[in-house]
């Protein structure tokens, strides 16, 4: 895999070096970073970053040769230039959509660059380049980004309200939707919670809880419904416990919204309740005991039915609540 991004990315800047008016065909280019891992990106980039920047002073025109072009064409490889006015140049005069997932990527990744005319001109071409490409490439790029980006240290709040934005599009929230439910590995709990931020999952939470494959998720489309509010992690700052010993800790920091929409608690109790995941069915649990008050005798019928579950956590929130109903009967 490695070989062959690194023959594509050098056949490419051979071409924007020769003789030639006519860029070739980036679609080797395009291939061979199709095949990329995502997860993995930061390698990716400095590879392509530093293979091309190589092939392009390796192959490039003898000084004399003063009616050729001296100006290389400005592609989308060159979002990771070494060069920032490089950098903000190509995110200037980009005007279609990015070829790949991966190239997206490169696109959004430009939102934490260290020059901040660069972060200026991603934030100002980055809309109308999400409109142009495929929205699964676009889903998938985000959802990478949405993992990670409480790390990146240069992202300001109107950087992620832009990415909100596009994240708003529907054929984008349809793309992650499709994500969240079906895809078997990622972090997709979190990036359901970063989402979260915005409304336009709320209407298909019910869906999420009950199609999605990933067990953390369910859980998390599960809580937001009896709790009535999305929450997510917001980054962490410091707290002292002990100002004296200048002694403290990183706490997290936690943010809140309220759903857009209502949800029937005894549906979503009687549906979460016999869920294949114990990690579900503990939270139903939880929310029994919340609200053994207002059940009657139907939180003695799931009482009894958590008490024997297979689960210790289950079983042991179901004997609880059993303990709690016979001592008010009492």
């Amino acid at each position: 895999m490695e070989e062959s991004v690194v023959s594509a990315v050098k056949d490419f800047a051979k071409s924007i070096n020769s003789s030639s008016k006519v860029v070739a065909d980036m679609t080797p280019l395009i291939n061979a970073t199709s095949c990329l891992p995502l997860s993995n990106f930061d390698y990716w980039e400095r590879l392509i970053r530093s293979e091309f920047s190589s092939a392009i002073e390796s192959s490039a025109q003898p000084k004399w040769k003063i009616w050729l072009n001296s100006s290389p064409f400005l592609t989308w490889v060159d979002l990771c230039n070494w060069d920032g006015y490089k950098r903000e140049k190509a995110l200037r005069t980009l005007s279609s959509g990015a070829p790949n997932s991966f190239f997206f990527t490169l696109t959004l990744r430009r939102l934490n660059d260290w020059v901040p005319e660069v972060r200026k001109a991603a934030r100002e071409k980055l809309p109308q380049i999400a409109k142009l490409t495929d929205p699964n490439y676009v889903a998938e790029s985000l959802c990478l980004v949405l993992s990670n980006w409480n790390s990146w240290g240069r992202i300001e709040v109107s950087d992620k309200m832009a990415l909100l934005d596009i994240i708003s599009q529907e054929e984008v929230t349809n793309a992650i939707k499709s994500k969240i439910i079906f895809d078997v590995s990622g972090p997709l709990a979190t990036i359901f919670a970063q989402i979260g931020r915005t409304s336009v999952l709320d209407e298909s939470l019910s869906e999420i809880a009950n199609a999605s494959v990933q067990p953390a998720v369910r859980a998390k489309a599960y809580r937001c419904q009896f709790e009535g509010k999305m929450t997510w992690f917001e980054g962490r700052k410091w707290e002292w416990t002990d100002i004296r010993y200048c002694e403290g800790r990183m706490m997290p920091i936690i943010s809140e919204r309220e759903l857009f929409v209502s949800f029937d608690f005894l549906s979503v109790l009687e549906k979460s309740s016999v869920d294949r995941s114990s990690m579900v069915r503990r939270i139903a649990a939880e929310m029994l005991i919340k609200e053994l008050d207002n059940l009657g005798d139907y939180a003695l019928k799931l009482a009894n039915i958590f008490s024997s579950d297979a689960s210790n956590t289950v079983s042991e929130r179901g004997k609880f609540a059993l303990k709690k109903l016979k001592e008010k009967q009492v």
